[in-house]
């Protein structure tokens, strides 16, 4: 499936948008019937965990993520974190990259490569409508003051 990709941009600062989308309990909160738990102790960095478990009583599925890159924003450069995940339900990568903007406020872009096992190629346009709908308002509603 080609990546799925957002651009978004927002008035906040770019160290505060970076902060907000990498709470990465927050992002459970956002999307349906989703809760996340993060496996490694604080602070983020390469090698922190955390799961996404979406489902209602029995019929879920967990999405576990691993921080492979990890650059916050710093004056004047992008901040970028990729997230690999390691599912045997859910597979493929997420890159986040926020940019300062000037004078002021940030862009996001979110890259998301999904693969549901199970799911062919005949699924990628459903799967890609869904993804960008879902990662979308997540996205917004993160970002939102």
């Amino acid at each position: 499936m080609p990546p799925i990709r957002i651009v978004h941009r927002t008035s906040l600062p770019a160290p505060e948008a970076w902060r907000r989308l990498t709470d990465w309990t927050r992002h459970g909160s956002q999307v349906p019937l989703t809760r996340t738990t993060v496996e490694t102790a604080p602070p983020t960095r390469v090698g922190t965990r955390f799961t996404a478990r979406t489902g209602v009583g029995r019929v879920t599925f967990d999405d576990p993520m691993e921080v492979t890159v990890w650059q916050p924003p710093t004056a004047g450069s992008a901040g970028l974190v990729r997230l690999v995940k390691q599912g045997r339900v859910v597979m493929g990568w997420a890159q986040i990259e926020v940019r300062p903007l000037e004078p002021a406020g940030a862009e996001v872009r979110w890259l998301e490569d999904l693969r549901v096992r199970g799911l062919g190629r005949p699924f990628d346009p459903v799967l890609a409508a869904a993804g960008r709908l879902l990662f979308g308002r997540a996205l917004s509603r993160l970002l939102r003051s």
